[in-house]
Order: structure tokens, then C-alpha cells, then sequence
């Protein structure tokens, strides 16, 4: 996987994971899933580009 790529998308995961927590904490349950969905968008292009990178080898 480009490591730039790579990079961007674990920032967007551990950004989603912040919001979650920071919801959870607060008990703000629209933080908390706008957090889980960041780190699904993020855990899918992950996964896509993992993908991307077997089909090149």
C-alpha cells in the first residue's frame, strides 16, 4: 500500500477513534457514532487498498 495512503487513512481511524471516545465520555451519542463511522470509512479503504496491492503482485 503507498504509504501516503496508508498514513491518511490510519489518521482518519485513530481521528474516528478519538470522537468515539470523546462521545462515550461525554455522552454524546452523535460524536460517538460519527466516530464509528469514521473509522469504518477508514477500515474500508484500508481494506481496499490492501486489496489493490495483492492484485498488483
Amino acid at each position: 500500500m503507498a504509504a501516503g495512503k496508508k498514513a491518511k487513512n490510519m489518521g482518519k481511524d485513530v481521528k474516528g477513534k478519538v470522537k468515539e471516545t470523546t462521545g462515550k465520555a461525554l455522552g454524546n451519542e452523535s460524536l460517538e457514532a460519527k466516530g464509528r463511522a469514521e473509522q469504518a470509512i477508514a477500515d474500508a479503504k484500508q481494506t481496499g487498498q490492501k486489496a489493490k496491492d495483492t492484485m498488483k503482485h
